[in-house]
């Protein structure tokens, strides 16, 4: 099948640009997004927009409007998210085959996760999208749980052919039992709470002013543990994870209640993580700009490096949740 995104010419976005109401000067720059197509677009007027393309074929319609509801629904609570613009009643568009919405631009800077004050108003922020996330349930995106995030990225590379032949049974084991410690975790936790979570809620996805930050890409949105917004936020040796924890705790607990039980999926919910990035990688490798920019993928060293994280996973899987004072 054809490259995705083969046909989405410069031409083509100012004219979808165009299609919704604005009047385009034909400057654009494209900006650092793989799973869509995502450029700065300068008017008439001398102002400029981002206008989102969706992939074909990803998330259906029906699961990208509900990501654009939520976004307006936490901005209509004053956080600051960056929504879709509404035009003409709607925030979803179609040109010449191609799905996009545009957004505002809101420029900043990568937030400093060193810093205490940072996580604190992070927390705060995180807070109160879970306050609202928790008020209603998603009905067409999914949850992350251990099979999308697990088992069937893990299925897929090896079924495609993408492990080295001779890493191949080494990768089978290795995955397996670590997804069989990532298990245990959410045993250990319990039943806790899925609400509708921002999903991929690491600093790239937060950019900073003088007035605090704002959160973009809502993309992965989808329903789980509080915790799964957070865990992105730490780093570091325990020590300095705990620390960092309590920072953002004590911002996250002035908007909400936190289930200190999440704490123990941690690790499970980083291991999923690793896993679901290269399953990842691999569905997107038809795409010519996955090549280009992910050439370390696919190669004896990147599997043997996987293989030594997942160990790696494995080991900290073992070791206790970190603690929260109460």
């Amino acid at each position: 099948m054809p490259p995705p995104y083969e046909n989405l010419t410069p031409d083509r976005i100012l004219d979808a640009v165009e299609s919704a109401g604005y009047r385009c000067d034909s400057r654009l720059l494209a900006l650092n997004s793989y799973e869509n197509r995502v450029y700065q677009v300068w008017l008439k007027d001398g102002a400029s927009l981002v206008a989102k393309f969706y992939r074909p074929g990803h998330w259906p319609d029906a699961a990208i409007l509900e990501e654009h509801q939520f976004a307006l629904e936490l901005a209509g609570h004053e956080i600051p998210i960056v929504a879709p613009l509404v035009l003409q009643d709607a925030t979803l568009h179609q040109h010449e085959g191609f799905r996009f919405a545009l957004y505002p631009r809101r420029p900043g800077r990568s937030p400093e996760l060193e810093d205490r004050d940072t996580l604190r108003w992070l927390g705060r922020f995180i807070g109160r999208i879970h306050a609202v996330g928790a008020t209603k349930a998603f009905a067409h995106r999914p949850a992350l749980d251990i099979e999308s995030f697990g088992n069937e990225p893990s299925r897929f590379v090896l079924d495609h052919d993408f492990v080295p032949a001779d890493l191949r049974d080494t990768y089978r084991s290795v995955a397996a039992d670590v997804l069989g410690c990532v298990a245990r975790c959410y045993e250990r936790a319990g039943k806790v709470r899925n609400i509708r979570l921002h999903g991929d809620c690491h600093a790239g996805n937060i950019l900073w002013t003088d007035q605090g930050p704002h959160f973009v890409d809502l993309d992965d949105a989808r329903t789980g543990p509080a915790v799964q917004d957070i865990w992105m936020l730490l780093a570091g040796d325990r020590t300095t994870m705990t620390i960092q924890l309590a920072a953002v705790m004590e911002g996250y607990r002035e908007f909400n209640d936190f289930d200190s039980a999440e704490l123990a999926l941690i690790e499970g919910l980083r291991t999923l993580r690793v896993i679901h990035y290269a399953g990842w990688l691999a569905r997107r490798w038809d795409d010519p700009a996955f090549p280009v920019s992910f050439p370390f993928f696919n190669t004896q060293r990147y599997w043997q490096d996987h293989i030594l994280a997942l160990r790696e996973q494995a080991a900290a899987l073992d070791e206790e949740p970190l603690e929260l004072a109460v």
